[in-house]
């Protein structure tokens, strides 16, 4: 619940409907979105360590940013909002895929459906919920048996999403750019010089908000729905990606840095409303990962494999690529 009224709060910064200079209140949110204070307040602190609002010299929060003067220590005005309880399925489903994508490194596994209900608490209608959301994504499918099964990553798959990306993730980001705020894309560069000025304190949450932050969100803009919905089948590589820094690797500084460096070259060149040089320097950034992917793939498959929740089965050994 926090999160999404996290989420709602800054979308309405950075389109303008909460100011800068502007006073919000624990109650107020908690009013206006239809939930308890305790999500309220922990939505309120998670921007102030964004330093999107700061605490307020007498009681609530200030809006971050250059105020215009008449927004100065007025109270935002807050459209209502109910926020649904968030459903058993969305709680589930970002560990099950988790789970999946590290898996997927060194095994086919097979998914048992009942024991995922069982894991999670969840009723088989919910699981079989999850299973169908990650088929429709491509990152499950049927086995000889009828059974879901998730096939190992191997570096042919590797090759191929990632050749998948550097065709199409440009063009949905020429598409998309002409639909992202300026203060949007500030923020972005702001936190993309932040994380480079101090890379070496770098973690696999920092970097995957990253990789989230400029090939999902940023390229959600895009019209084309179709576009997205194939990009969809690449984002195993995200997750996996996290996995091998996770489980395995963890955070090399040097190639940290030079992956926030080329996510900041895209940026600059959509702050400068150069669509297209936005979209080359997005495709030889795609195809300099996909490299990296491969040598740190290539080190991952001759390690031992995590022990894996009781509803995945290994159904194979490691992979050799």
């Amino acid at each position: 619940m926090q999160r999404r009224a996290y989420v709602l709060l800054k979308e309405m910064m950075q389109d303008g409907r909460v100011r800068p200079g502007e006073k919000l209140l624990e109650v107020q949110v908690a009013r206006a979105f239809g939930i308890s204070r305790s999500p309220a307040r922990h939505a309120l602190q998670a921007l102030v360590a964004d330093k999107l609002v700061r605490p307020s010299a007498g009681r609530g929060y200030v809006v971050a940013g250059r105020s215009n003067g008449l927004a100065a220590g007025r109270f935002a005005t807050l459209e209502q909002s109910q926020l649904a309880p968030v459903a058993h399925g969305e709680r589930v489903y970002p560990q099950v895929e988790r789970d999946l994508c590290s898996a997927v490194l060194s095994n086919t596994v097979r998914i048992t459906e009942e024991r995922l209900a069982e894991h999670f608490s969840v009723s088989r209608t919910v699981a079989r919920d999850v299973l169908s959301r990650m088929h429709s994504l491509g990152l499950i499918g049927k086995g000889r048996n009828g059974g879901w099964m998730a096939e190992r990553v191997t570096t042919a798959r590797i090759k191929d999403l990632y050749e998948m990306r550097w065709l199409l993730e440009p063009q949905a980001l020429v598409q998309s750019a002409p639909l992202v705020s300026t203060d949007r894309l500030t923020k972005a560069r702001d936190d993309l010089r932040h994380a480079i000025k101090h890379f070496k304190r770098a973690d696999s949450a920092l970097l995957a908000r990253m990789e989230t932050d400029l090939h999902v969100d940023l390229l959600a803009q895009c019209p084309n729905q179709v576009l997205l919905r194939a990009l969809d089948h690449t984002h195993l590589l995200l997750g996996s990606n996290q996995s091998m820094f996770d489980l395995h690797l963890g955070v090399e500084p040097a190639i940290a840095k030079t992956a926030l460096c080329q996510h900041l070259a895209v940026i600059d060149h959509l702050l400068a409303s150069d669509w297209s040089g936005a979209a080359d320097q997005l495709c030889a950034h795609l195809k300099a990962s996909c490299g990296v992917w491969l040598r740190r793939f290539d080190t991952v498959s001759a390690m031992a494999m995590p022990v894996l929740p009781r509803y995945l089965t290994p159904l194979e050994g490691p992979a050799t690529g």
